[in-house]
């Protein structure tokens, strides 16, 4: 695959997830990596009996097996893709898609926000943000619903958007530079979907997982550290301070215990001027999260929309250098 015609695929799958999305009725290939994390851990925790080191084990072999297999998977359906390119094009280009969510995010942070104007519907508004994000809600007010979406749209819009951008696109490269026989987008892309969902099930510092989610953690953490690092610098660039804000998403996120959701949420604080951060609720426990942009006045509506805008012309600008590598 040519870069020219790469960058063309993803330009054609990153248009048809902000056309489509997400549809609930369709299949999508997270559920069917869901489906397989569960079997494999459900096959390996009887072995492990509560040992940390077989647990941590264990995570290590479910993250290799999930990730090899998401990998294959998308190599075998490029190579269908070359083999019979009228069925196989299009359907490379909705499987590529499947790994985008610009669009969804969109759409969620977006329900939360019609449900606080411009008459507030505090209990639709509740259960809408508990659909992106994993605090408690129950008894969240107006001001800290604001704070959840823009703190959602700012740290989501990393995971579901620039780092599977990031990743199809590696996957260009590397066809590009190693020839067809190479993992090329989609591979790369369902490579990533897989990690980011282990991580989405298993990477939590508690009980069992504290051990068992160790290696999907870890490995998603280092898979996401440069997109979010050059997502941040592509707001700033937006902004005409790229180094300035790059400066400061890594100076006040590395407060935060992980290393890329405190940076990501800094770098859009600062990009539209609101404070995000405070405390709140997980089940019965309460964390408190480092202060971001400090001095700046709480989210409002428009300054999470500003978010979802940024967010959307960020990914048309590495689309745009994309193609002006490719040719």
């Amino acid at each position: 695959m040519s870069p020219l015609t790469g960058w063309g695929l993803v330009v054609a799958a990153s248009g048809l997830d902000w056309l489509v999305g997400d549809p609930l009725a369709w299949p999508h290939p997270v559920q069917v990596m869901g489906w397989g994390i569960n079997r494999l851990r459900r096959g390996l925790e009887p072995w492990c009996r509560q040992q940390p080191r077989r647990l941590q084990l264990a995570g290590v072999v479910v993250a290799a097996t999930m990730l090899l297999l998401a990998v294959g998977a998308g190599m075998a359906v490029e190579w269908g893709a070359r083999r019979w390119p009228p069925l196989g094009i299009p359907c490379l280009v909705l499987a590529v898609a499947s790994c985008l969510a610009g669009r969804s995010l969109a759409q969620r942070v977006t329900a939360v926000l019609t449900r606080l104007e411009p008459v507030p519907d505090l209990p639709g508004a509740r259960q809408a943000l508990a659909r992106i994000v994993g605090r408690d809600v129950t008894h969240l007010g107006h001001r800290d619903i604001l704070r959840g979406a823009a703190e959602s749209a700012s740290e989501n819009a990393v995971d579901g958007a620039f780092a599977p951008l990031f990743w199809i696109l590696v996957g260009v490269g590397l066809q590009a530079g190693f020839g067809d026989t190479a993992p090329g987008p989609l591979a790369m892309g369902w490579g990533f979907k897989a990690v980011s969902t282990m991580d989405s099930m298993v990477g939590y510092r508690q009980g069992t997982l504290r051990w068992l989610g160790t290696a999907a953690a870890r490995l998603e953490d280092g898979m996401v550290w440069l997109p979010c690092r050059l997502a941040a610098l592509s707001l700033g660039i937006m902004l005409g301070r790229p180094w300035w804000l790059l400066t400061m998403a890594r100076r006040e996120g590395a407060a935060d215990p992980s290393p890329n959701a405190g940076v990501s949420m800094a770098a859009y604080a600062h990009a539209v001027g609101v404070r995000l951060g405070g405390r709140n609720r997980y089940g019965r426990q309460e964390r408190d999260k480092p202060l971001l942009g400090m001095g700046y006045p709480d989210p409002q509506p428009a300054s999470v929309v500003a978010m979802v805008q940024l967010t959307r012309r960020g990914l048309l600008l590495w689309l745009a250098l994309a193609g002006a590598l490719a040719c």
